[in-house]
């Protein structure tokens, strides 16, 4: 298949495209800037000029290809609602425009508030705001004539000491000068490896089921106190605890999802398409990563 790739030159993207070219596809990723579509291009990867703001560019691009996976979204955590009206517009142009056509269209969401204190499942439905809402907008649009599905990540989803929540983690406990956690540090965090994850959506876009949601998940559940003492034995400092009260002073933006409980499963993805996590969990990747979090260690 030639599979449309949004955010093709970010950390998830990136797996997914060497994924893809390595099974076979053909896959036209978006490039927002020159520097970017020459990166692509340099992979293997036929670069697409677009950006998330421009429903066009996104619309062409889709319909000029036989299947979406779609990973783009803006990280910048200071204006979250924003950035989550943006991506939840640009995915409803393009299911409007790719509405009957039969394609495949895989997107991204996330675990971290899918089923607060309990083990979330793949049968879990999203909360109905935020990314959630568009979750079930991707979900819906299975009876508009497409196969859709939703690859969830977890809120690390790492690689080589770095991604998802792990570089904020990192960096609040050079700044703070301990590794800290929430109370007792008992509340549990998935976590997987990104390689794993770009194998995930290439197994949804060849054999998904219409309508799902696969969770990318090898570690179902970590203790935050487990992964504030790997990243303790790797920066040289104290680990902590912080209370509830003080979370959002110590961690910032991070405070609102540093003390929940949400661990996840993955079985039902694992049973139905033979997925399995192959790569280093993250506590291995935080012991033995040369550089953690984009900074060299020792």
């Amino acid at each position: 298949m030639r599979v449309f790739l949004t955010g093709a030159t970010g950390f998830i993207g990136t797996a997914v495209a060497d994924e893809l070219l390595a099974a076979g596809h053909g896959v036209l990723g978006v490039a927002r800037t020159d520097e970017g579509a020459r990166t692509l291009a340099s992979r293997g990867v036929e670069p697409h000029r677009g950006d998330l703001t421009d429903h066009g560019s996104f619309i062409t691009g889709a319909q000029a290809c036989d299947a979406v996976i779609h990973c783009a979204f803006i990280h910048d955590f200071s204006r979250f609602v924003e950035n989550i009206e943006i991506e939840q517009q640009t995915v409803i142009a393009m299911l409007d425009a790719l509405a009957g056509s039969g394609k495949p269209f895989i997107a991204t969401s996330g675990i971290a508030m899918l089923a607060p204190g309990r083990v979330a499942t793949e049968n879990d439905r999203p909360q109905p705001w935020g990314r959630g809402a568009t979750e079930t907008l991707v979900l819906d649009a299975a009876s508009r004539g497409l196969r859709t599905a939703v690859i969830r990540l977890p809120p690390i989803t790492h690689d080589s000491g770095g991604g998802g929540f792990l570089p904020a983690l990192v960096q609040i406990a050079r700044t703070q000068g301990v590794a800290a956690y929430v109370g007792d540090g008992a509340n549990r965090w998935p976590a997987g490896h990104r390689r794993d994850a770009a194998r995930l959506y290439r197994l949804a876009l060849e054999g998904g089921e219409p309508g799902s949601a696969y969770m990318a998940v090898a570690d179902e559940g970590l203790p935050m106190r487990d992964i504030a003492e790997a990243i303790s034995r790797r920066l040289g400092v104290p680990t902590g605890s912080v209370s509830q009260e003080d979370a959002q002073a110590h961690f910032g933006w991070l405070g609102m999802f540093s003390g929940v409980d949400m661990p996840a499963s993955s079985a039902i993805t694992r049973d139905r398409l033979g997925w399995r996590p192959s790569n280093p969990g993250l506590i291995e990747d935080i012991d033995t990563a040369a550089v953690l979090a984009g900074q060299t260690i020792g």
